[in-house]
């Protein structure tokens, strides 16, 4: 199986991005991250290519899968014959936002103590 080419346009710390990531980590794929909070560049370049504003998105092969889950990039990418199966479990949720205590520990700066939990 051919590895897709993928560009995903995340944020720093949300609940989203991370499903995003938890995907790619399950099924070990590599991906270019740009980062949309810390480059705002990036924002740019995202709006421009999916039409919106929303995060996360992401570019498989070229086409642009805009504001969307890690739960629905795996079925996307399993719908395209991209993934071989895999029942495990992600490390992270897939379909979730922050909980409030993750956005209270990035208010008050305790970026790099945050856990992602089901």
């Amino acid at each position: 199986m051919q590895t897709p080419k993928i560009t995903a346009y995340l944020k720093t710390y949300c609940g989203w991005s991370e499903g995003v990531r938890a995907i790619f980590r399950k099924y070990d794929l590599p991906y270019e991250e740009k980062d949309i909070i810390k480059n705002p560049a990036f924002r740019w370049e995202m709006e421009q290519k999916s039409g919106q504003p929303l995060s996360p998105c992401v570019e498989i092969n070229g086409t642009m899968l805009a504001d969307i889950s890690g739960a629905e990039v795996e079925a996307w990418m399993n719908e395209q014959g991209l993934l071989e199966k895999n029942d495990a479990p992600a490390d992270a949720p897939t379909n979730s936002a922050c909980s409030d205590a993750q956005h209270a520990a990035m208010a008050a700066g305790q970026v790099g103590t945050l856990k992602f939990v089901g």
